[in-house]
């Protein structure tokens, strides 16, 4: 699938140039050439990177770039025709990714939205592996609400996924009966403390294993699930 850029820059004959060579290279551009324009596009629309001349008419690149990034993550490299350090520190501070000082070679423009595409990638991958919860065998997903058991799909009522999702969070930590409560069935719940009992016996005949019990009793406390 081609990556979305949207490219803000009011010099027509650059912008239609850049354009021309990002399409050359499989890119899918939306063209905007004014700043409020610009911003509009961007909070409306779904971009894989912004492209932000510093030097709008309208709303100046810097802005667009404060004001996406209070609602958004998406790469944004700025194109300035001013080197100044005040004027780099002043788009990074904004939130901006990378910034390109005219004139450049398209090759430098390319290589730059590249980098911060895999950036962006890179950062995706590792906030979806901080997601997952791994014991032993058991992984779960809180995105998904999926959890698999020796790599098979373990069927759970929501009780049962989340009670067994906070001992999982909290492995090799004993969590205590009433915590329990809290947790899973919520302040105001007035369940007796011997459901959760029942509980962990419904997930201990579901997490069969010939290896050590997942879940552990300690008497008196509560439960635990060691590493």
């Amino acid at each position: 699938m081609y990556k979305k850029i949207l490219l803000v820059e009011d010099e027509k004959n650059i912008a239609r140039f850049i354009e021309l060579e990002l399409k050359h290279e499989q890119f899918d551009v939306t063209v905007a050439h004014d700043g409020r324009e610009g911003l509009n596009k961007a909070l409306e629309g779904t971009f894989d990177c912004l492209l932000l001349d510093v030097m709008l008419p309208g709303l100046n690149g810097i802005e667009i770039c404060r004001r996406v990034r209070a609602h958004s993550d998406v790469p944004i490299l700025l194109i300035t025709a001013r080197d100044a350090v005040m004027d780099r520190v002043a788009g990074l501070d904004a939130g901006a990714d990378d910034y390109i000082v005219k004139p450049f070679a398209i090759e430098e423009l390319l290589a730059r939205i590249r980098s911060v595409l895999r950036r962006a990638g890179s950062n995706a991958d590792e906030v979806e592996e901080e997601h997952i919860i791994k014991v032993r065998d058991i992984t779960i997903n809180p995105k998904s609400y999926e959890v698999l058991f020796e790599s098979k799909k373990l069927d759970l009522t929501k009780t049962e996924y989340d009670l067994l999702k906070l001992l999982c969070e909290n492995k090799n930590r004993v969590c205590e009966r009433e915590l329990i409560l809290q947790t899973v069935w919520g302040y105001s719940s007035e369940v007796e403390t011997n459901v959760v009992d029942v509980y962990i016996r419904h997930l201990r005949a579901k997490l069969k294993t010939e290896l050590e019990p997942y879940i552990e009793t300690v008497r008196g406390v509560g439960y635990v699930v060691r590493e």
